[in-house]
């Protein structure tokens, strides 16, 4: 097969320990999925998980700057727990979903709120709040085979040292299975897919020089700085 432009790289993510990549192929997203962070966002109405997504090549692996995106005079922070698809499928029953995983890593869902707000008020789409380049750091991802499956676990992150969101996985309104099954039934989940599954409290803005910082229990840490 021949292609009229040079062919676009595939986005991929660091395995840890080992020099061998995740190919990905689409970054999903669940929204509103601790209850405090839907408190500070202004929603306490119970409701189903909803999804929003990022574009691919927007990922970021830990230790780079991040670039201060334009347009924007709010940029937030928020850790999430990143779950990446070895198997995928449609309707995936949730007692079925662990058995779908490769692994898991750390992610910060980097948002320019001011655009989501403004999004909100006048019913347009989030795109221009959440695929911006460079919105999805990462760190690399642990197999599923060497740490299991967390259902708990400490999720934190820091701006310059200072501690902004401090949670524990087991705070999900809907747990990585019940997540992937509610995926399952919008989209037709596949391998390579990566799955950011919402944020704790406590997200907030940063400015340029920041350094933030952030990881979760048994699986890592990432480190970004905005510049």
């Amino acid at each position: 097969m021949s292609f009229v432009i040079a062919q676009v790289p595939v986005p991929s993510v660091e395995v840890a320990g080992t020099d061998a990549r995740f190919p990905v192929r689409r970054i999903y997203c669940i929204g509103r999925n601790y209850h405090a962070h839907r408190i500070e966002m202004g929603h306490d109405d119970p409701e189903p998980p909803f999804f929003f997504s990022k574009a691919g090549d927007s990922l970021l692996p830990s230790g780079s700057n991040f670039p201060y995106p334009p347009q924007t005079e709010n940029l937030h922070h928020e850790i999430e727990l990143v779950v990446a698809m070895e198997k995928g499928g449609k309707d995936i029953a949730a007692e079925d979903a662990l058995d779908c995983i490769y692994g898991y890593a750390v992610g910060i869902d980097m948002t320019r709120r001011d655009l989501q707000s403004y999004a909100k008020e006048h019913g347009r789409p989030w795109e221009a709040a959440k695929t911006f380049d460079h919105a999805a750091p990462i760190s690399a991802i642990r197999p599923a085979s060497e740490i299991g499956h967390p259902g708990s676990g400490r999720i934190w992150l820091a701006v310059n040292g200072e501690v902004k969101q401090d949670g524990d996985l087991d705070m999900q309104m809907w747990n990585v299975q019940e997540g992937i099954s509610h995926l399952s039934k919008a989209f037709e989940v596949m391998p390579g897919d990566l799955i950011y599954t919402g944020t704790p409290a406590g997200v907030g803005k940063v400015i340029v020089g920041d350094v933030i910082t952030g990881g979760i229990d048994g699986i890592g840490e990432i480190e970004i700085t905005v510049v």
